[in-house]
């Protein structure tokens, strides 16, 4: 175990030194990867950041229970325990008819129900679910429907869908040019790590004559490959956040002529570290494909 970490130690410092000993070249080849992730990485960023300010000027979806008008205590205990019980609910709160029709005398509406003998309102639980996923919203109102003394049921659902559905197109258009972003990434390294081995090709040569095993010689250009793609992730993580900087007042001031705060989160460092992943993965790829096509003959 100690001669593997040793010798894992070994090509990691040769291959930090074929990046040092070619500054800028290295430099070139950390920002065209940069600048490539940059676009994805800045693009699920900006999504995150459009969806949270949708939830957040549109409010939480809530679900409705109106109950019917001759529904006794015991069903209202019934459901409100009922309800209490369900774990994907965030929040119930119950609305006697006596308060909803206090409510529409204080918004002005007091005159129309004047003529009426007796309060026409229904009791209603207003409910809130712990998730936006628009299938929980059908599924959760098509269970309340059965439930006894239960006269009718609103689904504040629509904008979810209609939110959740561009949501999703703007993800899927951003899988895409990742997928290809992520080819010319592994395109980049595939050249890089190419050049390498065609100017190492003597001490190749000599190494394998002396005894060298083949992953002895591999092993220092995987972790070329793979600074090369953390080098790229932290460049794209610098752009990110520099360009949330640069961002971050003009929206401001944009949300203000609307009345609204606005306010730009960058990527926290879960997706930090999945950037820098997979930039990883992306040069480990690119000198894996490298190695098979030019080391081999020399191998």
């Amino acid at each position: 175990m100690f001669n593997w970490l040793y010798l894992h130690f070994r090509a990691f410092a040769h291959a930090l030194k074929r990046l040092g000993g070619q500054p800028f070249g290295t430099l070139l080849s950390a920002l065209v990867m940069g600048i490539a992730l940059t676009l994805p990485a800045g693009g699920y960023v900006l999504l995150d950041n459009v969806a949270k300010l949708a939830r957040g000027v549109s409010g939480k979806p809530e679900i409705s229970l109106f109950l019917n008008n001759d529904a006794d205590s015991a069903q209202i205990d019934t459901i409100r325990q009922t309800l209490q019980k369900e774990q994907q609910l965030a929040s119930v709160r119950f609305v006697s008819r006596d308060e909803a029709l206090q409510h529409l005398e204080s918004s002005g509406l007091g005159d129309v129900l004047g003529g009426i003998p007796s309060n026409p309102l229904p009791d209603a639980f207003i409910v809130t679910l712990r998730s936006d996923d628009p299938a929980l919203f059908e599924t959760f109102s098509a269970k309340m429907r059965e439930w006894p003394g239960v006269e009718h049921v609103q689904l504040d659902s629509a904008w979810v869908r209609r939110l959740a559905a561009l949501l999703e197109l703007a993800r899927t258009t951003m899988l895409v040019l990742s997928v290809l972003l992520g080819l010319a990434l592994v395109i980049v390294t595939f050249n890089t790590v190419r050049l390498q081995i065609l100017t190492q090709k003597t001490e190749i040569e000599i190494s394998r004559l002396l005894g060298a095993t083949d992953r002895f010689i591999r092993r220092p250009f995987y972790w070329f490959g793979v600074l090369q793609g953390v080098l790229g992730g932290l460049v794209a993580l610098a752009a990110v956040w520099i360009g949330i900087d640069l961002l971050a007042v003009p929206v401001e001031k944009v949300g203000k002529t609307y009345g609204v705060l606005i306010t730009l989160a960058g990527p926290g460092w879960r997706e930090s570290l999945a950037v820098v992943g997979l930039a990883a993965a992306l040069g480990w790829l690119g000198t894996a494909i490298s190695v098979r096509r030019h080391l081999w003959g020399m191998l």
